[in-house]
């Protein structure tokens, strides 16, 4: 039997819609999503099967000018993103002009590999507006085929998804077709927890935030898991804690309550806080966090 498969990666800039659109390919919450840009801090693969195809996507960070080596480290991820797709998907949203890192948008323009250009969110745009940010990105990017969509609403994933399909090299599959994603658990563990963060906390603390989960014991009725947030000042970890550990509570039972849901069994979690000074600019600790590697 004939047999397609392949890598389809996705890039744009932050908040644009990217995790929720792969989230609605595999139909499963693999990648956080939040309103904060720079949500995304890896480089995660999410794997659809069929009978005669495995795609192969993956969800990158938004494009953004690094300002500390962790930012550096997640463009890192995004050049890479360039390297082994057999497709690109490059995603824009409604009323955007441009990408914003001129670099980039060059490798986009002059892909030799199909690029298809989504158009987000336009659940939020009338016809003449769509009409008018299709006729831009045309002219900016010859190069793509153009796709109107809302990753939020469903509205022509499908399509994409069909086209992504036909566009595939025939190649055998990748990854053993039971497989969902290329990470492992704890790393689920972590996002989920630092999604709460994101949506919970102001300002630098969530950017200050990285999520180390020791102990992760999977038993026949339960998962007990003890996972470390680590801060970068005292203060931080003050803010995070809260009036008599009420905003670490929060995030807790938010995130065991949708960690049951991602695993199928009941969780017991605990939460520690720890100050891990100037992580983020600290080669040595973002490679034990995954970056840099």
């Amino acid at each position: 039997m004939s047999h397609k498969a392949g890598f389809v990666n996705i890039i744009g800039n932050p908040n644009v819609g990217k995790s929720t659109l792969m989230n609605a390919f595999i139909g499963e919450k693999l990648s956080i999503i939040t309103s904060k840009a720079q949500t995304t801090r890896h480089r995660i693969l999410g794997i659809v099967n069929g009978d005669d195809f495995q795609v192969i996507l993956s969800d990158t960070p938004g494009i953004i000018k690094p300002a500390y080596e962790l930012q550096q480290s997640m463009m890192d991820f995004v050049k890479s993103a360039f390297e082994d797709a057999d497709v690109l998907i490059y995603m824009v949203e409604i009323g955007e002009q441009e990408l914003k890192d001129e670099a980039f948008f060059k490798k986009i323009t002059n892909s030799k590999i199909p690029v298809l250009l989504l158009l987000n969110k336009i659940d939020k745009s009338d016809q003449e507006q769509l009409e008018s940010q299709v006729a831009l990105w045309s002219t900016k990017v010859p190069n793509a085929e153009i796709f109107p969509i809302s990753a939020l609403e469903g509205f022509n994933v499908k399509e994409v998804f069909s086209r992504i399909i036909e566009l595939l090299p025939m190649s055998p599959a990748f990854y053993p077709k039971d497989q969902l994603t290329d990470k492992p658990e704890r790393f689920f563990v972590n996002e989920t927890i630092r999604e709460k963060i994101l949506m919970h906390y102001k300002k630098e603390i969530p950017y200050a935030v990285e999520i180390d989960t020791e102990e992760f014991f999977e038993e026949d009725a339960i998962i007990r898991m003890r996972s470390v947030i680590m801060v970068e000042r005292e203060t931080q970890k003050g803010i995070i804690i809260g009036h008599k550990g009420s905003a670490l509570k929060r995030v807790g039972i938010e995130a065991r309550k949708d960690l049951e849901k991602f695993f199928g069994k009941q969780v017991h979690l605990e939460l520690y806080v720890k100050v891990n000074k100037n992580w983020r600019s600290n080669e040595r600790q973002l490679k034990r966090f995954g970056y840099n590697n």
